[in-house]
């Protein structure tokens, strides 16, 4: 029964690919969620804490958790936003420079994990994953 469900083999998929995202990000002590959590500020200098957390799918404390561990790390900083009750999200310098060494290590764990697909397969996998979201 296993091998036909969608959700085990999603599962499967799924170790395989952190696994495989662990091996490309050694040493750096960042997961696929804090990368992610990363790539969103960068692409978003000053974002509050809530949007990012709708952003990325998590709950909000679970986002401050995360945030103050980055920030503890000295990736990320906190800064007042104009109405006082939100806080503005910026990578530092040190979390720019990490976020540029891991694009490239990600860029080629990506690869890697896409390499049995074809362009037009990988285009409809993420399509088809794209579908199952919210």
């Amino acid at each position: 029964m296993l091998p036909g469900l969608l959700g085990y083999q999603l599962r499967l998929a799924q170790l395989a690919v952190f696994r495989d995202f662990e091996r490309a990000a050694g040493g750096f002590g960042i997961s696929p969620g804090r990368f992610g959590v990363l790539a969103l500020i960068d692409a978003n200098p000053g974002v509050s804490q809530s949007r990012l957390a709708q952003a990325a799918g998590l709950d909000r404390s679970t986002m401050v958790a995360v945030l103050d561990r980055l920030e503890e790390r000295r990736l990320v900083e906190r800064r007042a936003g104009p109405d006082r009750r939100t806080n503005g999200l910026w990578l530092t310098r040190g979390g720019r420079t990490l976020l540029a060494k891991l694009n490239r290590r990600v860029a080629e764990h990506e690869a890697r994990i896409a390499a049995r697909l074809s362009p037009a397969e990988r285009a409809q996998l993420v399509r088809l994953l794209g579908r199952l979201g919210p």
